[in-house]
Formats: C-alpha cells, sequence, structure tokens
C-alpha cells in the first residue's frame, strides 16, 4: 500500500497544499515550521480517524477556516513479481471533510458522503513519532490512545465503539455533577438518579466492549512485542499488560491482565456485569463528589515490564526508546501480517517516520533505517538533507518549493 498524491485544503498551516510521493522512501525536508508534520500527520488521520498530536479536529483546521479537506490517491496491493503495484485500476481516491463543528466525513471514489469511521482502516499507516519513549514513562492517556489508534485499523468497528463509549461517559459524568449540584440545593434527584441508571447500563455495556477490543489488540501485538523487543535489546526480556479500568473485567479479555490494588475485588459465582453493577453502587457517593465516572475503559492502561520491573520507574531512556519502537514496529508487523484477510487491504502500511531520527543513538538508528528501508512506502520528516542517515535511497521533496496548488486539473 502507498499514497501516490496528497492534497490538503486549509489544514493547520497549509491553505493549499499537493504532495506527489513515490513507493519506496519519501523525504519530506525543510525547516521546522514550514508544514512537513502536517502532511504526515494527515495521512495518519485518513488511515486511524484521528492524529496522535491531538484528540479534537479543531486544531487540524487552518485558524479561521471551517473546514479542512484531505484527498488522498491510494494504490492497494502488489504484484506478483512482489513489487509495488502502480496499477491505476488499484487506485482509490479518498476525500475527508473535517468540519470544526458537525462530523467528520469521507467520499471514496467520488461517492456519497459517508462518516468517515466508515473508511477508518482502509488505509493503514504507523507512525514513530520525537515524543513515542513517552508511550512508556508518562500518564495513560498516552497508551490508551495509541490502543485507539491500533484498534482503529485491527478491530473492525473500534473506532465507532470507542466514540460511542467517549459519548456516553461524558453524559454519564454530567448526570453525576447535576446530581450533586441538586443535593447540595436540597432538590430532589429521584428523575436524574432513573436516568443515571440507564446511562450507566450503557456505560457499562459499552465499557465491557471496548475492554474487549482492547484487550484483543493487546493480545496481537504481544507476542511480535516481545519478540522484536528482545532483538532490538540485544536479550532483554520484556513484556506487555493490559491493565483495564473494570477490575472485574478480566474474565473477558484475551490479553495478561496486570495485577493492580483494585477498589474492589468480584465475588466468585457472580457474572461480571452484576459484579460491576454492585461496584458502582459501592461507589456512587465518591463519584457524585467528584463529578466523574472512577471505573471504566477511560481508565484503562498498559503496563511494560523489563527484565520483571514496571519499565516506566526502573527503564533508562534508551530502554524506553527501545520499548517504544519495539511497539511500533509489533502494531507494523501485525497489520502487514492481516493483509487480504477478513476483506483487509493488501501490501504493507504506510510508514511514516516524523523527525525521529534527532531522538535515536547511532544504533537505534541504524536499526529503524533498516526496517524503514525494508517497506513498500516510508514517509520521512527530517530538518535538512544532511540529517537523512546514510544508506537511504529515497525521493527527495523540498517542503519549501512544494507548490500550493488545488486546481481540480493537478487532482
Amino acid at each position: 500500500m502507498h499514497v501516490t498524491r496528497l492534497v490538503l485544503d486549509h489544514y493547520r498551516s497549509w491553505k493549499h497544499c499537493l504532495v506527489d510521493f513515490e513507493p519506496g522512501v519519501n523525504v519530506l525536508y525543510g525547516r521546522n515550521g514550514l508544514g512537513k508534520t502536517n502532511i504526515v500527520e494527515a495521512v495518519e488521520v485518513l488511515a486511524t480517524g484521528g492524529s496522535h498530536r491531538t484528540s479534537a479536529t479543531v486544531p487540524l483546521v487552518e485558524r479561521g477556516k471551517k473546514t479542512a479537506t484531505i484527498r488522498a490517491n491510494v494504490v492497494d496491493g502488489i504484484n506478483d513479481d512482489g513489487n509495488s503495484s502502480l496499477d491505476t485500476a488499484n487506485t482509490t481516491t479518498y476525500a475527508v471533510t473535517l468540519p470544526v463543528r458537525g462530523g467528520n466525513k469521507a467520499r471514496v471514489n467520488g461517492g456519497a458522503s459517508q462518516p468517515l469511521r466508515s473508511v477508518v482502516g482502509q488505509v493503514r499507516a504507523v507512525v514513530f513519532a520525537p515524543d513515542d519513549q513517552l508511550l512508556v514513562s508518562m500518564d495513560p492517556a498516552r497508551r490508551r490512545a495509541f490502543l485507539d489508534s491500533a484498534g482503529a485499523q485491527l478491530v473492525p468497528g473500534y473506532y465507532e465503539l470507542a466514540q460511542e463509549f467517549a459519548r456516553i461517559a461524558k453524559q454519564r459524568a454530567k448526570l453525576l455533577r447535576q446530581i450533586g449540584q441538586e443535593r447540595s440545593l436540597g432538590h430532589g434527584v429521584g428523575p436524574l438518579l432513573d436516568a443515571l441508571e440507564a446511562w450507566t447500563g450503557s456505560f457499562i455495556d459499552r465499557g465491557l466492549r471496548l475492554t474487549q477490543a482492547r484487550s484483543k489488540v493487546c493480545a496481537l501485538l504481544e507476542k511480535p512485542f516481545v519478540s522484536i523487543c528482545a532483538d532490538l535489546s540485544g536479550g532483554g526480556a520484556a513484556s506487555m499488560l493490559y491493565a483495564p479500568g473494570f477490575a472485574e473485567a478480566e474474565a473477558v479479555c484475551e490479553a495478561p491482565v496486570a495485577r493492580q490494588d483494585w477498589q474492589s475485588e468480584p465475588q466468585v459465582g457472580v457474572s461480571v456485569l452484576e459484579a460491576i453493577s454492585g461496584h458502582f453502587q459501592r461507589i456512587f457517593d465518591g463519584e457524585v463528589a467528584q463529578s466523574r465516572n472512577l471505573i471504566g475503559p477511560h481508565r484503562d492502561d498498559v503496563m511494560f515490564m523489563l527484565d520483571g520491573a514496571p519499565a516506566k520507574d526502573y527503564a533508562s531512556n534508551g530502554e524506553m526508546w527501545t520499548i517504544a519502537l519495539a511497539l511500533k514496529m509489533a502494531l507494523f508487523t501485525v497489520l502487514e501480517g492481516r493483509s487480504a484477510q477478513d476483506g483487509s487491504p493488501t501490501g504493507a502500511p504506510v510508514l511514516i517516520l516524523d523527525d525521529v531520527f534527532s531522538q535515536l543513538d547511532a544504533a537505534r538508528r541504524l536499526q529503524i533505517v533498516e526496517f524503514a528501508s525494508r517497506q513498500e512506502q516510508t514517509l520521512i520528516t527530517v530538518a535538512a538533507p544532511g540529517d537523512v542517515p546514510e544508506g537511504i535511497e529515497a525521493h527527495m521533496i523540498d517542503v519549501h518549493k512544494i507548490e500550493e496548488d488545488s486546481d481540480a486539473s493537478a487532482w
């Protein structure tokens, strides 16, 4: 799989932008602030429905504009000789619309407008970013964002499920806040409690589905992650454990689950649904006092272990980079291995290396260069051509000279 042409309209810093890519390695170079990262980020948005840089749509739209548009020609498949197919019959045209207000939309080959979630996963991409080591060292929100990005490409329906759960969680938190406010005024809260019960049921149902989906993502990544991490580190024993925000959900998880000091333990013989419902009843006063949901997938985490110790606490910066690289390579490997299965796209995902070379030591640079040079298409951003490690044969793109052109004939 590879992108042959990308056109952006009112996307972040770009009023209009047209870029032609080639199979193999493409290097976008130019000083900071020109919009290199914005170009490759647009490919990520097309693939996953979101960006690792922001959880909102508004920052993706040029300031003062109402809508941003991403258009891309994508070739899916390889020839019998193993080389990338250049047959236009294999080319699909995607047009994604990102409004400041309202839902994100997409068109495929000029067809009818549909929700973006309908096309997420048709284009696949894996992004290596400068702050990837923070996946290991920083707060769980980063790791949940990674799970969501991976899940959108690995598990059918994941993107829509994650969005639906977020909507339900927001509404339930709003009700908790309203109950607290009405209580403080001495007002009755009967109708609000009835509404909360209904929303709690939806929260548990969608939350368990999301827990199962994230567990599946972790289960798919675990084996290649362990193997790749050992290769990169020269033998260090790494592992990843899923830590669901529902303590009672272990029974429905596919991946190894981390043991934590949960607020309560499920009773033996009690169904998962009943156990979680009982947990919510016990923490009701605390949730009202804090106006937030205290358990659920929005508190999920992934724990990375290195030689039996939590990497977050004991790994060096270099070891954290190794774990992060192994995690992204594992995702790439799984996506590549699922080609042509269950209607999946064929060919490897697009590999995106966004200004990562300056963050890596010589050994890790060599490892990532060797990995990138084997892929069907790699998009690299650097400040100057000299920042590209030796040994890479690439199509060089001077971002400063990119023609800002939205002429339909050029598309």
